[in-house]
């Protein structure tokens, strides 16, 4: 792993974070930038770069917040690494920003069992249910987040109901809780609201040995919202 340089950075959220691996070493910056994530994503790109020394086309791949989140915030992402990727001819991969929450709920709590929740507005909420369980592959062991109740957006009348079917060994993440009164109930503080890219790279360094890049041109954004579309670059169909 010292080998490998991995650069990540997420807009999903009213948080604007960057992070990179490098030589083994994590390091990360994170602000709260609603509003203001295409002013201030390329800049702390640029920062933490200058901070290790290196360029962007020594980096082996970028790993990027492909969503669920706002829709501007989801659009920013994708377009910001989409040119970045194109213009370093980068492989990306991109990271569930669910995932990424549920991934920092384990490096900070050790918690396995986790539910994470997104305001979504109109009522609604991001929401998934995943369960953790290390894996051992030829590159080493790594932690493998599996979908209980996959990621989905819905009331959260029907979260209640869902987790009414669950035991009660369940970690908290996310802004969905404390955003309506149906979920603040069954909140259970951990402090970790809004997504990091810092997580993101603990996700993304056994997709890399796994092989699951995805080419700039074909990167997506995840919205779960379907009268959503994404139209990408010119010329590209």
């Amino acid at each position: 792993m010292k080998n490998l340089t991995l650069l990540a950075l997420d807009t999903s959220t009213e948080a604007c974070s960057v992070a990179l691996l490098h030589q083994g070493e994590k390091t990360h910056l994170d602000e709260t930038a609603q509003r203001s994530h295409t002013k201030r994503i390329l800049p702390m790109v640029d920062e933490i770069l200058a901070a290790s020394g290196i360029r962007l086309n020594q980096v082996d791949a970028l790993v990027f917040g492909r969503g669920p989140g706002s829709f501007t915030g989801v659009r920013v992402g994708t377009g910001i690494t989409q040119g970045l990727a194109l213009g370093a001819d980068l492989p990306v991969i991109a990271v569930s920003n669910l995932t990424a929450m549920a991934q920092a709920a384990y490096e900070k709590l050790q918690a396995t069992k986790v539910l994470a929740a997104i305001d979504a507005r109109m009522n609604e909420v991001y929401f998934s249910c995943l369960k953790a369980e290390k894996v051992r592959e030829k590159f080493g062991e790594f932690l493998q987040w599996q979908p209980v109740i996959g990621e989905r957006v819905c009331s959260p009348e029907r979260v209640a109901e869902q987790l009414a079917k669950l035991d009660d060994d369940w970690q908290t993440v996310g802004t969905g809780w404390a955003a309506y009164p149906q979920l603040a109930g069954l909140n259970r503080q951990s402090g970790i609201d809004l997504p990091s890219a810092q997580y993101m790279l603990s996700l993304a360094i056994p997709m890399w040995y796994q092989k699951r890049l995805l080419n700039a041109a074909d990167i997506e954004p995840v919205y779960l919202r379907n009268e959503v579309t994404w139209k990408k670059l010119p010329g590209r169909s």
